[in-house]
């Protein structure tokens, strides 16, 4: 029996070569494309198999391309959200024009320019071509496609409107990515203002005091400096003199944070200050309310069934007090009651919403009232961005100018104390 060597990727895009028996080339695609391989050449021993000589710049070429598919953990394994984005409406937009999945994934590799994107579609065609549905494809790259889209696309081929839930999809990661970008951006101001204000003071501490301190030496002659100059001035020796310590204690309270957010109980601490704290703590609730209320209504409209949905929505809601609340939702859903009262005691949710939740249970339109209450949300997130920044650029102008301000009175009250001596003795 013929012997073949083939190269071919696996599930997970990782690439693998070896020999295989086959009556022809057409069963040995067959055989490994059962056995979950994706081939990318297959020929058969001592036909194919015998590489031409080459250049040494081919040769050299070929090493290093050779060198780059060996080392997969330099290789980046993710995509941009934007770029998901534009590949699913521009997916779902093939479907929608008539053209079949295999040629519509055909098409949208030739033409993707992210070489991520590019190599995961390469592997989406093969897999659909080779008998695979296209939901249990999309779930061997859960770098790129998470649960939220497996199981929206799966209820879309399930329901025969996979072009419909993919547009759904772009749109949800669309309002998504709007919601995240105003977020952003509302914390973006405050932290450059408080990034500045700490480089100004440290400058000042550094530079500027401790010349001071020894022209106040010199000319009061050891008198007692005013409360504040020497406050300043013990504030610029401690900097000066346990930099490193600061510095070391920065870096500990950083590991310890970030061994804290390990743990589950320092995230349900750490999302509980979140959302009771001042000025983002209403904004960091109204934008996962947002984000729990559009994920829910997206995928039951798509037919996901509700205990899934929940599940779901659950895994991505972003916040772990939120998430504790959708799972006693999920509870109660599976014991045949209400989701309304759940939701009301968990105490992360306005009475408006739990309203609106409780007429679109009692109508039987709960996918389109939670819709609704996700774009309620999302104007309300707008507004609280508008508001947050207006209120916070006041607010650091002020902290800026207090800190500066500070500083600069403590290093002229001793000034004023020796040119009044100085005109007395005049």
């Amino acid at each position: 029996m013929p012997r073949y060597s083939y190269v071919a990727l696996d599930s997970r895009g990782q690439e693998s070569s070896g020999v295989i028996e086959a009556d022809s080339q057409n069963d040995a695609l067959g055989q490994l494309r059962q056995s979950g391989y994706f081939p990318k050449s297959i020929a058969e021993e001592g036909k194919g198999a015998k590489v031409k000589s080459k250049s040494p710049a081919k040769a050299q070429s070929a090493a290093r391309k050779e060198i780059k598919i060996n080392i997969p953990f330099l290789q980046k394994k993710t995509i941009k959200p934007k770029t998901l984005m534009i590949f699913t409406r521009q997916l779902a937009t093939l479907i929608d024009a008539g053209l079949p999945l295999l040629r519509g994934l055909t098409v949208l590799s030739k033409q993707e320019p992210d070489p991520v994107l590019k190599g995961v579609i390469i592997n989406l065609a093969e897999s659909v071509q080779g008998g695979g549905t296209f939901s249990e494809s999309l779930g061997g790259h859960p770098r790129i496609f998470n649960k939220l889209y497996v199981n929206m696309v799966k209820a879309g081929e399930l329901g025969g409107v996979l072009e419909l839930v993919l547009l759904r999809l772009a749109e949800f990661q669309e309002k998504a990515q709007k919601i995240k970008n105003k977020v952003v951006a509302a914390m973006f101001y405050p932290i450059i203002v408080l990034v500045i204000a700490i480089v100004i003071l440290a400058f000042l501490l550094v530079f500027i005091v401790p010349k001071f301190e020894a022209i106040f030496a010199d000319m009061l002659g050891g008198k007692p400096l005013p409360a504040l100059t020497q406050f300043v001035i013990n504030a610029s020796n401690l900097i000066k003199n346990h930099s490193l310590e600061i510095v070391g204690s920065i870096v500990v309270l950083v590991i310890l944070y970030k061994m804290i957010s390990k743990t589950k109980k320092g995230i349900q601490i750490i999302d509980s200050i979140k959302l009771k704290a001042p000025l983002f703590g209403d904004l960091t609730r109204k934008s996962s309310i947002s984000r729990f209320t559009r994920t829910l209504g997206t995928l039951v409209t798509s037919g996901v069934p509700i205990l899934q949905a929940l599940n779901i929505t659950r895994e991505t809601a972003g916040n772990m007090v939120i998430a504790d609340a959708i799972s006693k939702v999920h509870d109660s859903v599976k014991e045949g009651e209400s989701i309304v009262q759940p939701l009301e005691a968990s105490g992360v949710f306005p009475p408006m919403v739990i309203s609106m939740i409780d007429v679109g249970e009692e109508t039987g339109q709960l996918p389109e009232m939670l819709l609704k209450v996700a774009e309620v949300y999302d104007d309300e997130v707008d507004n609280a961005v508008t508001g947050l920044t207006s209120l916070l650029e006041p607010i650091m102008i002020v902290f800026l100018a207090i800190i500066v301000g500070t500083i600069v009175i403590a290093l002229f009250l001793p000034l004023i104390s020796i040119i009044t001596g100085m005109q007395a003795q005049t």
